[in-house]
């Protein structure tokens, strides 16, 4: 083995031979080496009949060349009418493909391809090593090792050999490149060259194979409700282009998990269709007689059926056209965080479904160089607590935390989006048509800030959801002009169009059930911006002043059209300069406005940098439709939720900060005329060392001056970093603090090794969000990655 491992440590001896002694120029020897003609280097070479006897004298090689192979020894004879060839003392052959075979010893056939190897060691293109006493190819696709020890880690560095600190050794392995596995016999695990485990057979895929079928990493973690839980996955490969994922999860305390996903590309699409199902009470921490204190590890009711699907698609047709769908569901709102299951909230599809809530939809695009069209459907299962329950412990008969009704929140069909330009100037300019369309249906009432709060005060129960339906039609032309000194001026005319038909609306205040209703707004402005670049010897200095005049007619914000789509604004650099600042369509804004604001840059290399803008918006005339009534307040005051009600909007300041390349920072805030920041958000990440690494991120939401249950302000920190104590060992850590609440809602932390073959983590943590229905829970976590083998798949996606 010793042997085995010096050879293939080869290329790092030869490294100070290369500048002693003169390498042969391979590459001009392939281009004039004609096909069966051979090329020889050594310090004497002969010819005995047909066969070529060379030798060298010294630390250099013979080299020998032939139809693309190459082959090097002390000691080498070639057979020029059978292409077979022998060597010995620090052999190493080369195939066209760029495999490296090693051996102390090496007979190979006509195509230069081992038959016989002593002191076999060969390495394969993603890392991994593979080494023997002796090799024998059996066959064309088959070959025997003895005595072998396969590692996927690095076994040898700038200092020479080194233990793998992963290895199987067997006392013989079989690689069957037809089966394209490695068979092992009697096979021995060793971590850091300390047995740790033996099996009489074991087989895994050849790393030369993309993905083959067999068990994958288990995942293995404790926690209170569940007991001990492995999950041991299983990929089974149908085809190249479909696959089957079986991982069941077996628990101590609870009913196992059956955890399905099936894969399947075709020529013009991919799915993806992913389940589980149990059959198990419910289960967890409840305070069920009521007393204020949990008890731990219950069950009880019946059991139940319970399930879950997330499955997604997507397909390219022939020309502009894509279709797609998502379907995801499940049976019971705490499902995902009572089993764990990993990664349910993705991104797939048109539309995402964000954080506890899930989407199911089909979808239609059609996209050129020119225009654009989509139309959707869609509907939403929440996971989400009650909003009015979200800070309180109130529970239901059961026991259970309030969830978000599903019936509150709307079916849409259609959802239509659509843009075309044309492809000339029109008046010098450039003109975007645009239209938008959309249907909402709901079954049950939802009062504001769905509705205005004047139409709808202290609503009865049992009153029927609205429906609405909006037809948006909007053109933009714009044209720029730069002046010689660099001024950019740009001038615009922007008109929009929207019509809107209700239903059910509450008879309120003289409220028609059924409404149809019509607004518009035209806009005329300018865009101004003044771009600065100075350079120094020690940096570039930019700035960038930018300016916005426009005038529209003033807005006809009508008290019976509901606000879907603009509850939420995103007030920053790049939305405060636009037209339409809101979101969606419900919301619209007219006067006349100012905005100004520059940013400043200095760049002092590659990687250094440093940022800030600052900007504010000023309009001729307050906007009170942008408030909203105080719903628990006698007087019936007003707040600003968006920051553009008054005649000066909020001021946004944006930055970042990146000092070298190990260091990267950025923030922003949007802060009120009193100098109270409304928004803000903040994040840093940091490196040092050659792994470890932190990154520090908070956000806070001080928008909302509700009192009580009703006040939906937050304010959050979030920390995950990593430290490397001693050699490849160090300590990890993760949380995230609820700093409105006062508590730590999630929280890790674990001693972890990671060298360049594997990374196995080990450590405690504790979910403590508002969203679980049982209370706290506490658990073991074990997350285990190997090289070439893959990773258990347990990351920490879920601190967001």
């Amino acid at each position: 083995m010793a042997g085995a491992a010096l050879l293939a440590c080869l290329p790092f001896a030869e490294e100070a031979l290369a500048q002693a002694q003169p390498v042969p120029d391979q590459s001009a020897v392939s281009d004039v080496l004609p096909q069966g003609a051979v090329y020889v280097d050594a310090d004497s070479a002969g010819r005995v009949g047909d066969t070529i006897v060379a030798q060298s004298n010294g630390a250099r090689r013979v080299y020998l060349r032939a139809d693309g192979h190459v082959l090097r020894g002390e000691n080498l004879t070639y057979d020029l009418s059978t292409g077979a060839a022998a060597a010995d003392g620090r052999v190493e052959a080369i195939a066209p493909d760029g495999t490296v075979v090693y051996a102390s010893h090496l007979e190979a056939d006509g195509e230069l391809k081992a038959a016989v190897a002593v002191d076999f060691a060969t390495r394969f293109s993603n890392g991994a090593s593979l080494m023997a006493a002796t090799a024998v190819r059996r066959s064309e696709r088959v070959n025997e090792l003895n005595y072998a020890v396969f590692t996927p880690c690095p076994i040898c560095d700038y200092k020479g050999p080194k233990t793998p600190s992963l290895s199987i050794q067997a006392e013989k392995v079989v690689q069957d490149e037809a089966l394209r596995a490695v068979i092992y016999r009697n096979a021995m695990f060793r971590i850091g060259g300390v047995p740790v485990f033996y099996t009489p057979f074991f087989a895994h895929p050849d790393p030369t194979v993309e993905r083959a079928s067999g068990f994958l990493v288990p995942i293995v973690n404790y926690d209170e409700g569940r007991g001990v839980s492995v999950e041991t996955p299983y990929l089974h490969v149908v085809s190249p282009s479909e696959d089957w994922l079986i991982s069941p999860q077996f628990n101590t305390r609870v009913s196992p998990l059956l955890n399905l996903q099936w894969r399947r590309r075709f020529v013009n699409g991919t799915i993806v269709a992913r389940g589980g199902y149990t059959y198990e009470r419910t289960f967890g921490d409840f305070d069920r007689d009521g007393d204020g204190d949990y008890e731990t590890n219950i069950r009880f009711g019946d059991k139940e059926h319970r399930s879950y699907l997330l499955s997604h698609g997507a397909f390219d047709l022939s020309g502009p056209w894509r279709l797609g769908f998502t379907a995801e569901r499940t049976s019971d709102k705490t499902l995902f965080d009572r089993y764990d299951i990993q990664n349910p909230y993705q991104d797939n599809g048109l539309y995402y479904g964000d954080r506890r809530r899930l989407i199911s939809q089909v979808y239609a695009e059609r996209q050129t160089d020119r225009s654009y069209i989509s139309i959707a459907a869609f509907s939403i299962q929440s996971l989400r607590l009650d909003n009015r329950f979200a800070d309180t412990d109130f529970r239901d008969a059961e026991g259970f935390k309030v969830f978000e009704n599903d019936g509150a929140l709307p079916i849409v069909a259609p959802l239509v989006d659509a843009r075309w330009e044309p492809s000339g100037l029109i008046g010098g300019g450039r003109l975007r048509l645009k239209g938008s369309a959309v249907s909402l249906y709901r079954d049950v009432f939802v009062g504001a800030p769905v509705l205005n709060p004047d139409i709808v005060p202290g609503a009865p129960a049992g009153l029927s959801g609205v429906d609405s339906r909006r037809i948006t039609g909007q053109a933009e032309w714009r044209r720029v002009f730069i002046t010689p000194h660099g001024l950019r001026i740009e001038p615009f005319v922007d008109g929009r169009v929207d019509f809107y038909a209700l239903s059910d609306l509450p008879p309120m205040m003289g409220v028609e059930s059924d409404e149809t209703l019509s607004r518009t707004r035209a806009s005329a402005g300018v865009d101004l911006s003044y771009p600065l670049v100075r350079r120094t010897p020690r940096g570039d200095v930019i700035l960038e002043p930018v300016a916005q005049l426009s005038v529209s007619n003033k807005s006809d914000i009508d008290p019976r059209i509901p606000n879907e789509d603009s509850q939420v604004i995103e007030l920053d650099e790049s939305s405060l300069f636009r037209m339409d600042r809101f979101s969606g369509y419900d919301l619209v804004e007219g006067g006349a406005r100012f905005t100004a604001g520059a940013r400043a840059t200095i760049r002092w290399s590659e990687g250094r940098s440093a940022s800030l803008f600052v900007g504010r918006s000023y309009r001729a005339d307050d906007e009170d439709a942008f408030r909203t009534t105080i719903p628990d307040s006698t007087t019936g005051a007003l707040y600003d939720p968006t920051g553009l009600a008054s005649s000066a909007s909020d001021w946004v300041v944006q930055g970042s900060f990146s000092p070298s390349d190990r260091i990267r920072s950025w923030g922003h805030a949007t802060v009120d005329g009193s100098g109270d920041i409304r928004r803000a958000e903040a994040a840093l990440d940091g490196r040092w060392g050659q792994r470890n690494l932190a990154s520090f991120s908070y956000i806070v939401d001080r928008s909302n001056p509700l009192s009580g249950p009703l006040n939906r302000n937050y304010e959050f920190v979030q920390l995950a970093g990593q430290q490397f104590v001693y050699g490849h060992w160090g300590v990890a850590v993760a949380g995230i603090a609820d700093l409105e609440r006062n508590v730590i809602t999630r929280q890790e932390v674990g001693l972890l090794f990671d060298d360049d073959c594997f990374r196995v983590e080990i450590g405690y943590r504790r979910d403590n969000t508002r969203v679980r229905a049982s209370g706290p829970s506490d658990g073991v976590y074990l997350r285990l990655n190997l090289a070439t083998f893959g990773g258990s798949g347990y990351g920490q996606g879920g601190l967001r």
